[in-house]
């Protein structure tokens, strides 16, 4: 068990290195994870949700209600900049209607779970982002029908609620198990060793996704990911016009850039089936904000590191 404790606290700690190998192994074996599809891909998603779930404390909860500006700041930059940036791209490209459904439903997405180890890392504001996490995530059976029915309409009928009730069973009912269990067990002998294994789970569950996805994608990886690596920057921006500091701007960047593409990638198959193109953006994205949310990271601290030395 402790093997598997330490197996977990190393994959927590290299989440973006063990996910950018395992995308650079399905590159080139691009049939090691053709597995995971369909039912399979909702069930790791929902896996990776209720990780999230079992790890979360009534202190993270009351961060909403502590920091309810920062919170509110950082909902609408992730609900605001990266649908009009996704609706932006789709219309200065032109873009087909099945690729345009798929950049617009990545950029509707609430952020990503992984956003919280990339702030962690670059010694952003870890509480603030585990915040803008969860509420991002509790808006967004609300706001990602909402936003795609208004940006997408015009291209496919949207099914909001059908789409409102997928992104409850996939996201907030697993979130919700954890959480009871965590409230209730959390004085259990044995529950702080199953809460140490979560984040390992969680790292291989989003690795099976991307190698999933890139799977299927794998041609097109390399020539769109740049467009993507540029929307983490929008949030930054976000975070410097409301005078965040530092590590709250670094948050809200990697927050606002790293979308739930696995998510967005589940949607894309359950509703726009009739549109096979559509889930290329969100198996792109999946693989590539795991990339480009790691280099950012390393650009804040390298960053750091000449501040200090000029100091």
């Amino acid at each position: 068990m402790q093997n598997l404790i330490r197996l977990s606290r190393w994959l927590s700690g290299n989440a973006s290195l063990f996910i950018i190998a395992i995308a650079i192994v399905t590159f080139f074996l691009p049939d090691l994870f053709l597995w995971v599809r369909g039912n399979t891909q909702t069930v790791i998603l929902g896996i990776i949700m209720l990780t999230m779930g079992l790890t979360l404390t009534t202190n993270d909860f009351r961060i909403l209600a502590r920091r309810p500006l920062d919170i509110l700041i950082g909902a609408c930059a992730q609900f605001f900049i990266m649908p009009c940036v996704a609706y932006l791209l789709v219309k200065v490209f032109h873009l087909e209607p099945a690729l345009a459904l798929g950049i617009l439903l990545v950029g509707c997405c609430p952020g990503g779970v992984s956003s919280n180890i990339m702030s962690y890392l670059c010694h952003g504001d870890v509480a603030f982002s585990v915040g803008m996490t969860c509420a991002s995530t509790l808006l967004a059976p609300v706001m990602t029908p909402l936003l795609m029915q208004y940006l997408a309409g015009e291209i496919i009928a949207i099914d909001t609620i059908g789409m409102f009730l997928n992104i409850l069973i996939v996201t907030i009912i697993p979130v919700g198990i954890g959480c009871f269990l965590n409230y209730n067990y959390s004085q259990s002998k044995h529950f702080p060793t199953i809460q140490s294994l979560m984040p390992g789970l969680s790292v291989i569950s989003l690795a099976c996704i991307v190698g999933g996805v890139i799977s299927t994608v794998h041609d097109s990886l390399i020539a769109r990911g740049l467009w993507l690596f540029l929307w983490t920057f929008l949030g930054y921006l976000a975070g410097k016009a409301s005078g965040f500091n530092k590590a709250k701007k670094r948050t809200i960047s990697i927050e606002v850039g790293m979308q739930n593409a696995g998510l967005a990638t589940v949607l894309a198959g359950n509703f726009f089936a009739a549109q096979p193109l559509a889930v290329l953006p969100c198996a792109i994205s999946c693989a590539w904000h795991s990339i480009s949310g790691t280099i950012l990271a390393g650009i804040f601290l390298k960053f750091d590191e000449k501040t200090e030395n000029k100091e």
